[in-house]
């Protein structure tokens, strides 16, 4: 099961503003558990997980293992929670230098034509026997017409069918909304298979869905294990969610004291897009009428040789959270040397991974000593059912904290800003 430690955030807090807060984050569940709070017609990410469709399941796991066996490059062309919580599992569980399946590319999450350009270049170049690359394509809009989304996958379709002509319809996948939107009539059009995301899960929710669970069974995981993960999750913070509550306590008792950043951060890089797709559901959902908490993600250490000095001795209004594993698996152990020249061999015989244990732990004794509130999540170990109950715990988290600071969860009127500027700018008309 996954949960976070809150010890080392409870010395910032007195006990009058944890009961204030406690209380606040009670009446939050209430609402949700009610159904009385603000968006309630968007909770169908609990509804996939109280009503499990196996046969969707399965669906995913055919199509994901025809894609695995068959493509060289599987592009995954979205934005925002259209492809972060995929990314986040592939990530977590992928092996970094694997020869075996496809490779993952991820495209329309930007508008630099530099990019698709040589994106498109490393298609077209030939493998190492000089054949040509088998690409597989799966595009998640629910509209069709985010721009950045809808360019990529414009110019990818067209190269698609220049290559392939009429075996193209058989490569590329389409995840929308059941009914309505762009994408919708481009599917009608050229025939392209269709899974839909349902009407009831925003984007940033969504990765339990159609929309990660196709990309990540193409990626050659489990997606049952990983579903089910958050099945026992939802059914085990249905029963008992005091350690969750108690996050949100902390976390929304820290915010009300006027701090203002939580930095997702982990020694692990395999986690690093999880604290990416973890900044968006945190981000999109808080970030309302002047409240919420900023999330920021970094990577240690690397990045305690960046922004280690700010985290240490910065301003006091930030918060971090820690991704770790308690089961990380055996690595590399640090070898004698005769001449010791780099000093090192008081390490000989230590895994990278108890190093790195240290250093985590160092790490947290000097920010906690420094005024930084710390939390810890765990997993049990890195498997598709940890990431599964980490992924629901973390939504639940995010709908709690939203209710709590009074605002709804699972809109985003902000995003719309940008677009309409742009949009103007652009020329386009309406």
């Amino acid at each position: 099961m996954f949960t976070i430690d809150t010890s080392r955030t409870r010395s910032f807090i007195t006990d009058q503003e944890w009961n204030r807060s406690k209380k606040i984050v009670m009446n939050a569940s209430e609402s949700l558990d009610n159904r009385t709070g603000a968006g309630t017609e968007w909770l169908g990410w609990q509804s996939i997980l109280e009503h499990p469709n196996d046969a969707l399941l399965e669906n995913m796991e055919s199509i994901g293992s025809e894609i695995n066996q068959k493509a060289d490059v599987f592009i995954i062309c979205g934005i925002g929670g259209s492809y972060l919580g995929a990314r986040a599992v592939i990530e977590a569980l992928m092996p970094d230098f694997s020869d075996s399946g496809p490779e993952i590319i991820y495209a329309g999450h930007h508008i630099s034509g530099h990019y698709l350009q040589r994106l498109i270049a490393h298609l077209e170049k030939p493998k190492p026997d000089g054949s040509n690359k088998e690409v597989y394509l799966n595009v998640i809009s629910k509209s069709g017409t985010t721009m950045e989304t809808a360019i990529a996958f414009r110019e990818l379709r067209t190269w698609m069918h220049d290559r392939y002509g009429d075996e193209a319809v058989s490569r590329i996948f389409c995840t929308t909304s059941k009914e309505g939107g762009a994408l919708n009539k481009i599917i009608r059009a050229y025939g392209y298979r269709k899974f839909i995301l349902p009407d009831d899960v925003g984007g940033r929710f969504s990765v339990l869905t159609p929309v990660g669970l196709l990309p990540i069974a193409a990626a050659g995981i489990d997606v049952k294990q990983l579903f089910y993960g958050a099945v026992e999750s939802y059914g085990l913070l249905n029963e008992k969610r005091d350690n969750v509550l108690e996050y949100v306590t902390a976390r929304n008792a820290l915010y009300q004291k006027g701090y203002a950043i939580d930095l997702l951060t982990t020694f692990e890089p395999a986690l690093t897009s999880m604290g990416a797709w973890l900044q968006q559901l945190y981000g999109e959902s808080e970030g309302k009428n002047g409240k919420g908490l900023f999330p920021s993600v970094a990577q240690y250490s690397t990045d305690l040789h960046s922004i280690g000095q700010m985290v240490q001795d910065g301003k006091r209004n930030i918060m971090e959270t820690f991704l770790t594993v308690a089961m990380p698996g055996e690595t590399i152990k640090v070898a004698s040397e005769s001449y010791d020249y780099d000093g090192l061999n008081y390490l000989t015989g230590k895994s990278m991974e108890e190093i790195n244990e240290k250093a985590f732990q160092g790490t947290v004794q000097a920010h906690e000593q420094g005024g930084v509130p710390i939390f810890t999540g765990t997993l049990d170990q890195l498997n598709t059912e940890s990431l599964g109950h980490a992924i629901y715990y973390f939504e639940l988290a995010t709908a709690l904290f939203v209710y709590s600071i009074g605002e709804n969860p699972f809109d985003q009127p902000g995003v719309e800003a940008y677009k309409k500027a742009m949009y103007q700018l652009l020329g386009k008309e309406g």
